[in-house]
Formats: C-alpha cells, structure tokens, sequence
C-alpha cells in the first residue's frame, strides 16, 4: 500500500528544515510515523536531493518484525553496516537527529555522548536510558514549532515521533533564550536532567507505545534487554563517520585510490553558503595544474579536523591569527596542535589553493571558518 506524498505536502509549511528533509528522504511509513531506511539515511546525508520522487509505503506489522529479525547484533558492526542493511531497515526521526550528530563530532566527544545517555552511571547503557533523547529532542522541537493550526501540527508529530503529544514542556528552562541552538547542546544540556525530571519516566511509556527501530535492536538486541557498554557505542559512532566518508570518496574515485584535487574542493564546498563556486575551481585549476590526488587517509584526515573545527577556532583565536591570514604552516601547526590531527603538506596546500583567493599564499580565518562549519553541519548550522 502507498501514500501519495502530495495528499500531505500542506504540512511541509509547519515543518523545519530539518523535519522538511527527514519527510523528503523518509519512504517507509508505519501505523502513521514515517521512518527512512539506511539507504534514505545515507541519501539524505550525501545527496542534495532524493534520486527519485519517492511515496511512503505503509509496512505491515509482519514486515517490520522481519526486518527486525534480521538486523545484526552491535558486536557485528561495520563501517559497511547501512550499505549492507539497504532498504532492510527503519529509522525515526529522532534517530535521524542523533545519527547527524554523531557525524558532526570528534572521536574525543563520543565519551560524551556515551556519559551523557549513561545516567545511572555503571558504564553501561540500556534501552530505557536511550530513549530519553527522544523526549529531549521532542521537547526542543516543540519550542521551534511553526505557529498555525494545531491539528496540522499534530498530523506532523504523529508523523515524527509515533504518538500525539501534549504542549507542555517538561523541560524547565526560563525562556526561549536559554534553549540551546543545536540538538547536541540539548542532548548535553538535558540529560543531565533526566533524574531530576519525568523524562526518565516518560521513556516507560515511550518504550511501551513505540514500535521498535533497527537501531533499539542493533543496541539493545531482540528482546531490549541487552546493553551497550562503551566500546561497542565507540566503534559504532566511528563506523558510521567512516561509511558516510568512504561513500562520498567513492563516488567521485571511479575506483582508484584517490579523488583529483577538484573533485576534493567539489565536496568541500557542498552544503555550503558559497554562491560562485567557479571562482574557487578556477583558482584552484590554476594554482595546481599538475594533478596528483587526495588519498582516503588525506580524506579522511580532513574531515576528522573539521569535526574537531570548535578547538581549532578556540586555538586560532589563542594565536591572536582571528583578524588576520595564515599561512600554511600556522595552518598545519595550529591543526596538530588543537586536534591532534596531522595534515599532509599536499592536503594543506591544496586546501590554501582553494580558498586563497587573492593568491597571497595566505588563508583568511574568518571566510574559512565560517565556510567549513557550513559545510561540517551539512547545511543545516
């Protein structure tokens, strides 16, 4: 059975962005919330807009408890995990946030994020612990609801997190400024509440109203008793970096062990506010017009930086370099020293070619700052 998208497109106008993508990209619908498989999951993160006009297919109850049966357990993780799950897979929307922020942070925030669920502290989390984030991100949402009819907004929670919600927010904050700006300050911020609230406790009736997800079972195993301690949450949030990272690369090699400096600075600038992105390429065709190539590891590399972009900010500014340009060697030093991360002179250099515009051999901190934490949250900053 299929829904036509069109019969429900009015409740795009009370979506955010973020809820806009999630309802481009999602194709599986079941008893009314909408989920996106690992395939949509990995097409919303590396394509701009879904490779075919997609409807949501209603799942029967036997269907999902199919998939379900087949998901692996976490110890038999990947970094070919989504790939090798495909279409055989459902994922909320809250899951989709958190999924996003794990591709956004540096291997030194994963025991953060692993603290953070962990709220009884015996170094382990359970099924009851996780699902906390789904009242903490269900709360944040709701203060940034587009004003208009209530029962449009209704239609579009029950479409997001399975249930019909109430409007009072159980999170006790004093006023719209002191709501975080990102869902991972939330989650930081409000877990740390879970004892001293009832988010805790709304996470029994969460369990007991929501269907089960490829991610509950991947953690939690078939019957949600398991639980995830915090090697296996490690290696699983370093998978999903690498996968998403191995797919980009993929699809410009060909095959080959490196992408061409071009293709590099094509997938730098995605998801960024750069409107004339020919004067970047053209720079750059000039400035290196021997092509050598961007192996996986420089690849790699970069992006693990540009997770760690918050230190390196914090860094520069500590060098006094805030106003002014770099040269390459600050960079790389300021780079290691901030992140731990050491850059390839090639992957450096390559990187000044682009983005030093007026060929001075020199970088301008704030444009490229402000251009990478663009291009870091895919978008959405």
């Amino acid at each position: 059975v299929t829904e036509n998208r069109s019969d429900l497109e009015d409740l795009h106008l009370y979506a955010t962005p973020r809820e806009q993508r999630f309802r481009r990209f999602a194709s599986l619908e079941f008893e009314g919330q909408l989920y996106m498989t690992p395939y949509d999951f990995i097409q919303a993160v590396t394509n701009d807009e879904p490779k075919h006009a997609k409807k949501w297919r209603s799942l029967s109850k036997q269907e999902l408890n199919q998939i379900l049966m087949e998901t692996p357990p976490v110890w038999k993780g990947s970094s070919k995990l989504f790939r090798n799950l495909n279409e055989k897979g459902v994922i909320s929307y809250t899951e989709y946030l958190f999924l996003l922020c794990i591709l956004t942070k540096p291997h030194a925030g994963f025991r953060i994020a692993f603290n953070m669920f962990d709220t009884d502290g015996n170094e382990m989390v359970d099924k009851k612990e996780f699902l906390v984030l789904q009242e903490i991100f269900r709360k944040k949402n709701e203060k940034r609801e587009r004003k208009g009819d209530e029962e449009k907004r209704a239609m579009l929670r029950l479409q997001l997190y399975g249930y019909h919600t109430s409007t009072n927010s159980v999170l006790k904050t004093e006023g719209e400024d002191l709501v975080p700006r990102s869902y991972w300050d939330t989650l930081r911020r409000s877990t740390s509440q879970a004892l001293f609230s009832d988010l805790a406790e709304r996470a029994d009736d969460i369990s007991s109203s929501l269907s089960d997800t490829t991610l509950l079972v991947h953690f939690f195993g078939k019957k949600g008793k398991a639980e995830l301690n915090f090697e296996d949450f490690y290696r699983f949030m370093d998978n999903l970096q690498t996968e998403v990272l191995e797919i980009e690369f993929l699809s410009y090699s060909n095959g080959m062990n490196t992408i061409s400096e071009e293709d590099f600075a094509h997938i730098l600038l995605r998801y960024t506010n750069v409107e004339n992105t020919s004067s970047y390429l053209e720079n750059m065709r000039c400035r290196i017009p021997e092509e050598k190539g961007i192996t996986f590891d420089e690849f790699r590399s970069f992006f693990q930086f540009l997770n760690n972009l918050e230190d390196f900010t914090i860094a520069m500014q500590m060098y006094n370099f805030a106003s002014r340009s770099i040269g390459q060697d600050e960079f790389k030093r300021a780079v290691y020293v901030a992140t731990g991360v050491k850059l390839s002179p090639h992957l450096v250099n390559t990187v000044f070619k682009i983005f030093d515009v007026d060929r001075d051999d020199q970088l301008s901190y704030k444009e490229f700052i402000g251009i990478m934490k663009d291009r870091l949250n895919r978008g959405f900053r």
